[in-house]
């Protein structure tokens, strides 16, 4: 048995064994890094911790901490309280203003992962309070997210379109844009239908009275209607305050306290950080919660449990096992079996399917760099248009995003409150199985079929 194929069927073991026992992910797969790594691939332990993710690491521990805090103070409570009022009680609007906002973050210039970090908590939030499938909404981010981020002036699009140019690839810009948009327009369409969302629809406006306190838990004059748990803090506990009504002006429930603005203030500062400045979003949310934390310690003891270590040392751990099949050119051996095939048509949709399966665990942009140039000896046979082909490989690689196992997916596992995390994990990881299974058969059909460019 080639070292490849071994380490991909251990890779299937390692989902096995925590599937069936109950056991973390990441805590298997850095194990099976550990064990592959070194009897088959011969790398050392720093061979092996070539793959930690530690800036995925720092995001998803920044990100939790501070919106943890945010949670504890009721900030996210006033977010949530401003966003009915926007779309004037419709619950319903409220997953698609999400879509539209990570869409118009990324289409200008955003990275995925730092708008989704930026717009899944304040969404799950929301589907806490009003009992909106958190499966809906954090599809809804992530969909959106990847809507506008193939405009011509995204990151995602400007790395995929000086690929094409760098292959002599005939491109288009708007094609592809406009690819991605739909593809992932429609997919959220059908995520709303399926997920809950013609009952939102029929449930209409909802009205928001002042919320009364309904227990205490430490210190009297702090909001959190969201009911974060984990305990310990500085905060109170609030009796629900939605009820429906047919009003179109629903009232802030929360106040603007000290704490609250402060937040506000830390959360702009995040967005203009990230997108403004480029800085890297991990670093500046911890730095911001840190100082949130210096003056509101009591804030901060709570919110530092709510920081969603299980779901760091799962997502870390399978990517470090991923890392380790890359050192060892698995990835590589996929794709060129494949590249090799003599049947285009059925090439084109294997590689779509690679680029599907890969980026669900890895790099989106990582995969499309390497499986675009695959694509080129058997483009050149002029069988197969390569504005199709390239679209729908960007589609391909970057819809299933959704995983819990991508960034994406991990940030909105981890901005998750109020859930059973196994459960919801389970069900983006089924969700994330769907998508792959479906998606890359759709865009083949659809894009390289009809022989696009």
């Amino acid at each position: 048995m080639s070292p490849e194929l071994l380490s991909i069927l251990v890779l299937a073991v390692v989902f096995v064994i925590a599937t069936t026992r109950s056991v973390n992910m990441g805590a298997l797969a850095f194990a099976a890094a550990f064990g592959v790594g070194t009897l088959v691939a011969d790398l050392d332990a720093d061979g092996v911790f070539a793959g930690f993710p530690g800036d995925l690491f720092v995001v998803l521990v920044g990100v939790t901490y501070l919106f943890a805090l945010a949670r504890a103070n009721g900030t996210t409570d006033w977010l949530v309280h401003a966003a009915v009022r926007m779309v004037r009680g419709r619950v319903a609007l409220i997953p698609w203003v999400m879509f539209a906002l990570t869409g118009a973050l990324t289409a200008i210039g955003a990275v995925s992962p730092a708008a989704v970090a930026i717009v899944a908590p304040i969404a799950l939030s929301f589907a806490a309070r009003y009992g909106i499938s958190p499966l809906l909404m954090g599809a809804m981010v992530v969909h959106g997210a990847q809507a506008g981020g193939f405009s011509p002036i995204s990151i995602y699009g400007s790395i995929v379109n000086g690929i094409v140019e760098r292959e002599k690839l005939p491109g288009s810009e708007i094609t592809l844009f406009l690819a991605s948009l739909l593809a992932n327009l429609v997919i959220a369409a059908v995520v709303f239908a399926v997920c809950g969302g013609p009952k939102l629809w029929r449930q209409g406006a909802v009205a928001e009275t002042v919320a009364s306190p309904a227990k205490e838990d430490d210190e009297p004059g702090g909001v959190g209607g969201t009911g974060t748990g984990g305990g310990g803090g500085g905060s109170t506990r609030t009796a629900p305050a939605a009820t429906l009504s047919r009003t179109d002006a629903p009232a802030v429930a929360v106040p603007l306290t000290a704490p609250v603005v402060a937040t506000l203030v830390c959360l702009v500062a995040l967005v203009v950080a990230v997108l403004g400045f480029d800085l890297d979003a991990g670093l500046t949310a911890i730095t911001l919660a840190v100082v949130l934390s210096t003056v509101w310690p009591a804030d901060s003891r709570r919110a530092v449990t709510e920081i969603a270590w299980p779901t760091v040392l799962l997502i870390c751990g399978v990517l470090t096992y991923v890392g380790v099949l890359d050192e060892m050119g698995t990835i590589t051996w996929a794709g060129e079996g494949v590249g090799g095939i003599g049947v285009p048509l059925l090439a084109a949709v294997l590689l779509c399917y690679i680029g599907a399966i890969v980026s669900a665990f890895a790099s989106s942009v990582g995969i499309m760099g390497a499986l675009i140039p695959l694509a080129v000896p058997f483009l050149a046979q002029g069988e197969i248009g390569a504005v199709g082909m390239v679209a729908a490989l960007a589609v391909s690689a970057t819809v299933v995003d959704v995983s819990p196992f991508s960034t994406n997916g991990a940030l909105v596992l981890a901005a998750a409150p109020d859930v059973d995390r196994e459960r919801f994990f389970r069900q983006l990881m089924a969700y994330g199985g769907i998508v792959v299974a479906a998606v890359p058969a759709v865009v083949w059909l659809v894009m390289v079929v009809p022989g696009w460019g």
